[in-house]
């Protein structure tokens, strides 16, 4: 396994109780608007919602990440219950007419936009594993009175949908908390119709982190410790058989930013921000699954282990 990534097969079942217990605990407070929402699951064990204040600090993770009026149409409990890092539907170029999958949609707010950019020929999927988040985000649609959307339950490295049904995939600051990466970016490239677009937002690593801080289970609910470094993104997604990967900056978070939801951690917190100033971003990651036509043959469209492979082979029998 790469360094880059954290060795967390002995804990990979608890980092998904936490999440889930986390992610549904935000939901709650969602589905009680009455009650006042916290800042972010992008955060502390303590926090929940996205956008708000933490200790008198707005979020910097989860504020401001839709254009004014553009959730003006949604329920405000699913804006209360976004906990993105980003606006997939904004940058995905979705189109008329397209299948949509949101990978961990928790409270429908990329689900429900996305399905009013693909029109009514078009439907928009969320999955997620968090009962809370489900009855929340199918309570949020039922109340937009958005008819082309589905809530399936299930998790990202285990996509309940058939192969090649897919025109794109979102994911807002979800993928990094998933304790098999690899195997997410698997069930995305085989649920993706050839030619299909790969569109998400995470939080990515410039640079590695101590392993401390890796290890952190409250961390990895905070979005930080299970993110992957740039590089070694785009090198799985290669590896898993997409081509034109593209990772585009579109927050970087520095020292101060990360102090209001650095602060509960434990720790030395002078020590966590010196580390992770300037090394943490939002990012939005572009990839394509190559179509059966593409140009190049059947060699363009393997994975590029199986590309050097078919290169190293010159005789009659390597050729089909």
């Amino acid at each position: 396994m790469s360094s880059t990534i954290p060795d967390m097969t002995d804990v990979t079942t608890d980092i998904t109780t936490v999440v889930r217990e986390k992610y549904g605990e935000a939901a709650r407070r969602a589905l009680n608007v009455s009650e006042p929402a916290a800042a972010s699951c992008c955060g502390p064990v303590n926090s929940c919602c996205g956008g708000g204040a933490f200790n008198g600090t707005v979020d910097p993770i989860t504020s401001n990440l839709y254009v004014s009026g553009e959730t003006d149409e949604l329920p405000n409990a699913a804006v209360l219950a976004s906990l993105g890092c980003g606006n997939p539907t904004a940058l995905a170029e979705l189109r008329e007419g397209e299948v949509v999958l949101d990978l961990g949609s928790g409270g429908g707010i990329d689900v429900l936009l996305s399905a009013r950019r693909v029109g009514p020929t078009g439907k928009a999927y969320g999955l997620d594993m968090t009962d809370d988040m489900l009855e929340l985000a199918r309570r949020n649609a039922a109340e937009a009175g958005v008819q082309n959307v589905e809530f399936l339950r299930g998790r990202i490295e285990e996509i309940p949908l058939p192969s090649a049904s897919v025109d794109v995939i979102i994911s807002n600051c979800v993928i990094n908390l998933s304790g098999d990466k690899s195997q997410v970016l698997a069930e995305a490239f085989r649920v993706l119709k050839p030619g299909g677009r790969f569109a998400v937002s995470d939080v990515v690593l410039r640079e590695a982190l101590p392993p401390a801080l890796r290890r952190s289970a409250e961390l990895w609910v905070g979005c930080v410790a299970g993110a992957l470094e740039e590089a070694e993104f785009a090198r799985l997604l290669g590896e898993r058989g997409f081509t034109d990967v593209s990772i585009e900056p579109t927050r970087i978070y520095r020292a101060e930013d990360a102090r209001a939801f650095l602060q509960d951690a434990g720790g030395d917190l002078e020590a966590q921000l010196t580390a992770l100033d300037g090394k943490v971003m939002a990012a939005f990651v572009r990839a394509t699954k190559p179509s059966a036509a593409k140009p190049g043959g059947l060699a363009a469209a393997l994975p590029q282990a199986a590309q050097a492979e078919a290169a190293a082979c010159c005789g009659p029998e390597c050729c089909p």
